[in-house]
């Protein structure tokens, strides 16, 4: 990403197209009851002007995926990166067994757009004839738009549409979290710094919640969520899986990008928890004997 795209992005906005992202839709007398059971956040809040953002979680309290939720008249929608179309759907399916309540995937039938809204006094935002719902999930003020996928391709001029390559850096830049990088099946929410966003703790049960609890309760989790920056060093040890720490492993960089001012390396790491406070400076070992890089870590800026 160039400095001045990045530059427009935070002043004027930008849209992004998300349709390969997969899609569902829950109906039946039962269905908020259902997914409120299975998601981290309370399902009986969502509505149809705003994406809910949730984690499905398993017994243990790790991520199997997480979703944004809104709710039509009718039924519950929801998205979740395609890598999920097989493997969330049938976890989703495999828990109704009593419930009146039909999940049916319509990733085909739907197109998805994100547009990041321009700072007040700048250009305006684009005219459509869709339903817009609130979701900053790219960390800024924004809106998703699904389209029928036989409708013509909207006009979301005079935002710049970001390629898959552009959103994946703005996304690292704004420490937001995906899966599989740093969500996956060995992640609680807590540790990607989802707590504020995507957990209800006053919801009531659903599956992993008692373990999420107690993590609540204590503080206490095997990782945190950093962001990181290296103003030098060798770039080729700057890698996801890169490993932070020399006599012992103190994290692991999960996802990297080039600082598009700056032109530094940055990204996202997981930080053993207590082991290494904000500010700090880690080496990059990766076994090394001798250290060639090194980061700085910083608080996630929802944090």
């Amino acid at each position: 990403m160039e400095a001045a795209l990045y530059q427009t992005i935070l002043s004027q906005g930008a849209c992004v197209d998300l349709s390969s992202r997969a899609k569902w839709r829950l109906s039946g007398a039962d269905r908020v009851r259902y997914l409120n059971g299975q998601v981290t956040q309370d399902v009986r809040a969502t509505t149809s002007d705003k994406a809910l953002h949730a984690c499905v979680t398993n017994v243990k309290g790790r991520i199997e995926g997480d979703i944004f939720i809104h709710a039509d008249a009718d039924s519950l929608l929801f998205d979740a990166p395609a890598g999920l179309r097989e493997s969330l759907g049938a976890r989703l399916e495999r828990y109704i067994i009593a419930d009146d309540a039909v999940l049916e995937d319509v990733t085909d039938q739907w197109r998805l757009w994100h547009c990041i809204e321009p700072r007040p006094g700048t250009a305006g935002e684009p005219e459509n004839p869709f339903v817009r719902l609130k979701n900053n999930r790219f960390g800024l003020k924004g809106f998703d738009l699904w389209i029928p996928a036989d409708f013509p391709s909207p006009c979301l001029a005079p935002l710049p549409q970001l390629s898959a390559e552009e959103a994946e850096t703005l996304r690292i830049l704004q420490g937001v979290p995906t899966w599989p990088q740093e969500l996956n099946t060995e992640v609680f929410p807590p540790e990607a710094g989802l707590e504020k966003t995507a957990m209800s703790f006053t919801k009531g049960c659903y599956i992993g919640q008692e373990i999420l609890s107690r993590i609540k309760t204590t503080g206490k989790m095997p990782h945190v969520l950093a962001m990181w920056e290296a103003a030098d060093g060798d770039p080729s040890l700057l890698v996801p899986g890169a490993i932070l720490g020399q006599d012992r492993e103190i994290g692991k960089i999960t996802s990297v990008a080039r600082h598009p001012i700056s032109g530094h390396r940055v990204g996202l790491a997981f930080i053993r928890q207590g082991s290494a406070s904000l500010d700090s400076r880690l080496p990059v070992g990766n076994g090394l004997s001798s250290i060639a890089a090194h980061v700085k870590i910083s608080a996630l800026p929802n944090q």
